[in-house]
């Protein structure tokens, strides 16, 4: 029986993204076939657009970036309660609440094979929350889903000459994401670099991959060869 702990990014929601609602159920095909094998899978929601928008709307009247962070929380919980009433319509057995900890969570994941839920606290990422509970939980490995293939040494966005890595050390990963530390709600990376020096304390490795590959994302769910960056 495998453990595994998935950050979805609140990307792979967003309104402007075609065929979400077939990503959607993609993504309940997998974890029916995760639960179908007696795997057990925490899934931890990010906020994507609702969060960014809400921050932004906040920002000029709001001056406490933990104030703001709350309001990023409240969209990724919203996010893990779409996720979260999705599965249990298919019939899959899925935690009845939307965990408020890391700690809650791994009670929860102790009862049901699938766990859902979003941020908890202010001053870090869902990238963490989803590292923090493979720890926590004895997960095997934690895969990162976001919107790029690969972990790059720059943003593949705005650096066309960005180098992309197969493979790095956790030292490495957290040279490309930065210190460890939260400055601004809001912005994100490939990796909270806070997440990242939690998978290097404790030796989690991790699976960076582009989460609109549903195929991508199974098979790093099944422990396969998947095509993003394995780091550890």
């Amino acid at each position: 029986m495998a453990k595994v702990v998935a950050a979805l990014g609140g990307s792979l929601l967003r309104p402007e993204v075609e065929e979400r609602h077939a990503w959607l159920e993609s993504l309940t095909e997998v974890v029916r076939d995760c639960v179908a094998m007696d795997d057990k899978l925490g899934i931890v929601v990010g906020g994507g657009v609702a969060a960014r928008e809400g921050i932004e709307l906040a920002r000029p009247i709001v001056d406490s970036e933990d104030r703001l962070d709350r309001i990023g929380i409240a969209a990724t919980r919203l996010n893990a309660t779409i996720v979260r009433e999705s599965l249990a319509d298919a019939g899959i057995p899925v935690s009845g609440s939307i965990p408020l900890s890391v700690n809650e969570a791994v009670s929860l994941l102790e009862e049901r094979q699938v766990v859902v839920m979003g941020g908890t606290r202010p001053g870090h990422t869902t990238d963490a929350v989803a590292i923090r509970l493979a720890v926590a939980s004895g997960a095997d490995r934690c895969i990162i889903a976001t919107n790029v293939a690969k972990v790059h040494d720059s943003d593949p966005r705005t650096n066309p000459d960005a180098r992309s890595f197969d493979t790095l050390t956790h030292s490495q990963l957290q040279k490309i994401v930065g210190p460890a530390e939260h400055s601004k709600a809001g912005p994100s990376q490939v990796v909270d670099p806070i997440g990242a020096d939690v998978a290097a304390e404790a030796g989690m490795p991790l699976c960076i991959l582009d989460g609109r590959s549903i195929s991508a994302l199974r098979s790093a769910i099944e422990g396969e060869e998947f095509g993003g960056t394995v780091v550890g």
